[in-house]
């Protein structure tokens, strides 16, 4: 389990492809992997993965043909930054939301301007997820917690403060990109009850 508030940025440093399954091994602080152990789970960009090697800034993880397929990981290169959360430990203060660390779908950033402090970026609205993504509801994107301030049939929008635009990759994002996004594990379990 995650709370979606990013512990710190790493840095793509090997990918080893074999068909569609891949070995990614990411650069990350001392300090984040002091007790982090081979079997310990990592969100990266908010997709849950478990270690399989680690070093003293180094760890690397298996990604299998499911995951995938299902995240923006076949899109990413080596030297790309991306946003890292450690699992939640029982005895820490819960922020953010509950996030499982299991991708939904992928989106475009469509659009991203800045209003006073706050940057504004708005993402094509999958229709897979359609009822899952509401005004004033939680939301995941690439790993990140966020509240979603508006959505259209064919888009919603989140509101990034300085620090969330600084402490993660969301800031450096350009129109076309592709992002993960969770949707609300709570509006899931609301969605598929009333069916």
């Amino acid at each position: 389990m995650f709370t979606g508030l990013i512990q710190e940025k790493g840095r793509i440093k090997e990918i080893r492809k074999q068909s569609r399954t891949i070995q990614l091994t990411c650069s990350a602080s001392e300090g984040l992997l002091a007790d982090y152990q081979i079997g310990d789970s990592m969100a990266i960009n908010g997709t849950c993965l478990t270690a399989i090697a680690k070093q003293a800034t180094t760890f690397t993880v298996d990604i299998m043909p499911e995951t995938f397929q299902r995240t923006t990981f076949k899109q990413l290169s080596v030297g790309a930054e991306v946003n890292l959360e450690r699992a939640m430990a029982a005895t820490q203060r819960f922020e953010g939301h509950f996030v499982a660390g299991h991708i939904d779908v992928t989106t475009r950033l469509i659009q991203k301007k800045q209003l006073e402090k706050a940057l504004i970026l708005t993402f094509a609205y999958p229709v897979s997820v359609q009822g899952e993504i509401i005004p004033q509801g939680s939301i995941a994107i690439n790993g990140v917690s966020l509240t979603v301030t508006q959505t259209t049939a064919q888009a919603f929008s989140v509101s990034l403060i300085p620090h969330s635009k600084d402490q993660t990759t969301l800031g450096q994002l350009k129109q076309g990109e592709w992002v993960n996004i969770e949707t609300d594990m709570i509006g899931k379990y609301v969605k598929y009850q009333r069916k």
